[in-house]
C-alpha cells in the first residue's frame, strides 16, 4: 500500500499564498498521474488540479491564474502552490495519486488518497 500525505495547509488572509505539498510512497516512487481536490462542509469534493496527462496540467475554472502545480526535485513529490486565495477557496484539500487520464480529464485512483490538509481563508 502507498502511503499519500498532504502537509501545508493552515490559515491565510484572503489575498495570501499556501503551498501545499503531497508526498506517495518512497523516494523510490514516481508520481506520474495526480490530483488535488478540496471538499468544503457540506460541498462534495472536486477537482482543483491535476498533473501528468498528455497536456498541460489541468485546473478548475474556479482557480485558473491563481493555482499552480509543479513537481518537486523528487519524483514522488508535487506541489500545489495557491496565490490570490478567497474566503471560497477554504476547505480541506486531498492529494490523490495514480489516477488515471481519459479524455482530457483526472479520475482519482480510490486507493491512493492523503488523509487532507485544512486551508482557511479568512481575515
Amino acid at each position: 500500500q502507498v502511503q499519500v500525505v498532504e502537509s501545508g495547509g493552515g490559515l491565510v488572509q484572503p489575498g495570501g499564498s499556501l503551498r501545499l505539498s503531497c508526498t506517495a510512497g518512497g523516494s523510490w516512487f514516481t508520481i506520474n498521474a495526480m490530483g488535488w481536490f478540496r471538499q468544503a462542509p457540506g460541498q462534495q469534493r472536486e477537482l482543483v488540479a491535476a498533473i501528468g496527462g498528455d497536456g498541460s496540467p489541468k485546473f478548475a475554472d474556479s482557480v485558473k491564474g491563481r493555482f499552480t502545480v509543479s513537481r518537486g526535485d523528487a519524483k514522488n513529490t508535487v506541489y500545489l502552490q495557491m496565490n490570490s486565495l478567497k474566503p471560497e477557496d477554504t476547505a480541506v484539500y486531498y492529494c490523490n495519486a495514480l489516477g488515471t487520464w481519459h479524455d482530457g480529464r483526472y479520475y482519482p485512483n480510490s486507493g491512493y488518497w492523503g488523509q487532507g490538509t485544512q486551508v482557511t481563508v479568512s481575515s
